[in-house]
């Protein structure tokens, strides 16, 4: 198992300058890579036999210029730029292979056949974080004592440790990032253990919850938690900020003091939001063994809707990874399931219900049942999830079972109604 732990660390006033001016030199490389590759894409995108109607370079065609070329060249840099030869090699490296990572994504597709964007040309002060491959090491160039972190060439740099390491992890890499209040260091931590699963046959709470803008979060019982509006409630000070800035002199001290404010805004939104996710997340993983939510596309919600702002303000795709990092921990499951027509079907008898998104209370014309929409929507999510985990309750008196039933293969086993109506569903 792997997490990290991140500190704030307090750099003097050259120590500071030093880690700045590392940040624009691993920038400017970074460019100039970056431009490498594209130039080379360029140059030999044309097929062999043919040339493009509007363009085709002429000249030599170069190198292909991927990691191994331009880790190669390192070496020349520092004989034609003196000035990276303070950076540790090792930095110098990672920071070649971050490019590298961001490259393939945007060429190759993932296994669900996604590509992630153009790698961009960065700007100044774009470049925020550098990375050690190794952390106390015999040949390591950084080492932390619990205490601080120790560099040859940055020398001690003090840190703020509010947590401590846990037992058995061990330190594998460092990273130290400038964010808008200051500097930090990011220790990552590898414990050999992997946290195993409760078994499903001793599964004995689930609860299915729902996602939604009205309320964060409805579960299957009808509880409900709201929304906090982070980002909408900060947006008039927000504004009052940027239209500060906008009356500064672009590139004057009072100008990048005016923009460390909002970025100092932003940051804050930033934190109480994930403080908020990881509450939640702790409290319902504390409480259930199971829990179920959708599969939902983000970006796809938040395209051409006028909503798109409040999506984004909730976070309700950063707040399902953090449950299902909390969850692992803990060995709980956290099952994602087909978020289609889980509004429009009626949870009870399964009836196909259309409604628009004004309306929010669901009502069944055949079986009468009558519920809010989001509970509603909660129930046939957590019965998508036991389907899917192989639970299941019996047709007739489910809601006294005691112990898990296994699903058990059957000719007639899609005829079994699921029903939900339990604050904690007792299997």
């Amino acid at each position: 198992m792997i997490i990290t732990h991140c500190y704030k660390i307090k750099p003097t006033l050259e120590q500071s300058v030093k880690i700045d001016y590392w940040l624009e030199l691993l920038r400017r490389h970074w460019n100039y890579a970056l431009g490498q590759r594209l130039d080379c894409l360029n140059r030999t995108r044309c097929q062999v036999d043919r040339c493009s109607l509007i363009a085709c370079p002429i000249g030599e065609i170069p190198s292909r210029p991927d990691y191994y070329f331009q880790q190669s060249a390192l070496k020349q840099t520092k004989q034609l730029f003196p000035d990276y030869k303070e950076i540790y090699s090792a930095v110098q490296q990672i920071n070649l292979q971050r490019l590298d990572k961001a490259w393939k994504s945007w060429l190759i597709t993932d296994k669900t056949g996604k590509r992630g964007g153009r790698p961009r040309f960065k700007k100044s002060g774009k470049l925020r974080s550098f990375c050690f491959s190794r952390v106390n090491h015999p040949k390591a160039v950084i080492k932390f004592d619990g205490k601080q972190i120790i560099t040859t060439r940055l020398g001690a740099i003090p840190v703020i440790v509010h947590r401590p390491i846990p037992d058995g992890f061990v330190i594998k890499t460092a990273t130290i990032t400038k964010k808008a209040d200051g500097y930090y260091v990011s220790l990552s931590l590898e414990d050999k253990s992997v946290p195993s699963l409760i078994p499903t046959d001793n599964i004995k709470t689930a609860v299915g919850i729902d996602v939604g803008l009205k309320e964060f979060l409805t579960t299957n019982t009808g509880e409900t938690v709201s929304v906090p509006n982070f980002y909408i409630k900060a947006a008039s000070n927000l504004a009052r900020k940027q239209g500060q800035a906008d009356r500064k002199e672009i590139g004057s001290n009072n100008w990048k003091k005016a923009q460390n404010k909002i970025a100092r805004l932003h940051q804050h939104i930033a934190r109480k939001r994930e403080d908020f996710h990881y509450k939640t997340a702790h409290k319902l993983v504390k409480e259930y063994d199971l829990i179920a939510v959708e599969d939902l596309n983000i970006k796809g919600l938040a395209r051409n809707t006028k909503l798109s702002k409040s999506i984004y303000d909730v976070g309700w795709g950063a707040f399902i990874e953090k449950l299902n990092a909390v969850a692992v921990k803990r060995g709980v499951h956290v099952v994602k399931v087909n978020p289609h027509n889980t509004s429009q079907n009626c949870s009870n008898c399964g009836h196909k219900v259309p409604k628009t998104l004004s309306i929010r209370t669901h009502s069944c014309p055949k079986c009468k049942t009558v519920l809010d929409r989001d509970e509603n929507a909660a129930i046939n999510i957590l019965n998508k999830a036991l389907h899917e985990v192989g639970i299941i309750l019996s047709a007739c008196g489910g809601l006294d079972i005691d112990r898990p039933v296994r699903q058990e293969t059957s000719a007639n086993k899609d005829s079994i109604i699921f029903s939900l109506r339990s604050s904690r569903y007792n299997l």
